[in-house]
């Protein structure tokens, strides 16, 4: 069967498979580009079950804040080389624009909505698979609400991050830009130290007890210095009692209210591929 090469770009434009995959898949079809468009699925799906054990540890990461909402987006991929390809930067932010249009709160819900009128966004991505030959998934998607959410992006798109304020205006913006900043650098667990999970905060102690025998401390005091350590870990890992990084004398909490008495931080996000 002829096929033409308008009929093959204009697949290509639809699936962004290669050339040859594409006149491939419409010869099969005879020509029927929904019928080939199926084709080129199920070569995806075929991929996607091979790859399924693979580790996809490269990626990009986007965030974006429209005003009182912010996203955040961690899309994975295999290698950094079809990380840093433009058509696969230009397919993870058409899937994080559908997120954003549509304000999804999860990956989960993300994956259900339409890519086009023929294929879901977790259909599209399965499509994927099999045009680049490497594993793909949406491995989190984030939301925060607040009065102002400001978002970060470190050059490179391997790390973003989200910062929401209690109050907007053009300080407390600025003030979120260098707090989303900090996020980025300085990867808290938690805003404050009522946020940090019991768990953690019983290993702590633990170990800080531990390395306080190790030592040589005398054991009747090695509670009080675990508690000490733990006052440390606290200090060095919830965002508002973290030293400011372009201040160290400041806390970022007595940093925003130098900026705007009462100005605070409400709610954070950090995804990272590292």
């Amino acid at each position: 069967m002829n096929i033409t090469a308008s009929q093959v770009n204009s697949l290509r434009k639809k699936t962004g498979a290669g050339m040859m995959d594409c006149k491939k898949a419409l010869v099969e079809a005879e020509g029927d580009e929904q019928k080939a468009i199926d084709i080129l699925r199920k070569k995806g799906q075929k991929v996607a079950a091979k790859r399924g054990d693979n580790e996809a540890s490269e990626g990009l990461i986007f965030a974006e804040s429209r005003g009182n909402v912010g996203y955040i987006i961690k899309f994975n991929c295999e290698t950094d080389f079809v990380a840093k390809n433009e058509d696969f930067q230009n397919f993870v932010k058409s899937i994080f624009k559908i997120g954003i249009d549509n304000n999804v709160n999860s990956a989960e819900d993300l994956m259900a909505l339409k890519y086009d009128d023929s294929l879901t966004v977790s259909e599209k991505i399965t499509e994927q698979i099999g045009v680049i030959g490497e594993k793909l998934e949406i491995s989190q998607f984030g939301k925060i609400e607040a009065n102002f959410v400001e978002a970060y992006n470190h050059p490179g798109n391997q790390l973003a991050a989200l910062v929401g304020l209690n109050k907007d205006g053009e300080e407390a913006k600025e003030a979120g830009l260098q707090v989303a900043m900090q996020v980025a650098a300085m990867n808290p667990i938690s805003l404050r130290k009522e946020g940090i999970d019991q768990d953690i905060i019983d290993r702590e102690l633990e170990v800080g007890k531990e390395l306080a025998i190790q030592e040589g401390k005398p054991a009747e005091l090695a509670d009080k210095i675990a508690q000490g350590r733990l006052n440390k870990f606290f200090k060095e890992n919830t965002l508002l009692s973290q030293e400011y990084i372009k201040d160290n004398k400041l806390s970022v909490e007595k940093y925003l209210n130098s900026v705007e008495p009462g100005l605070t931080v409400t709610d954070f996000k950090r995804f990272s591929l590292n």
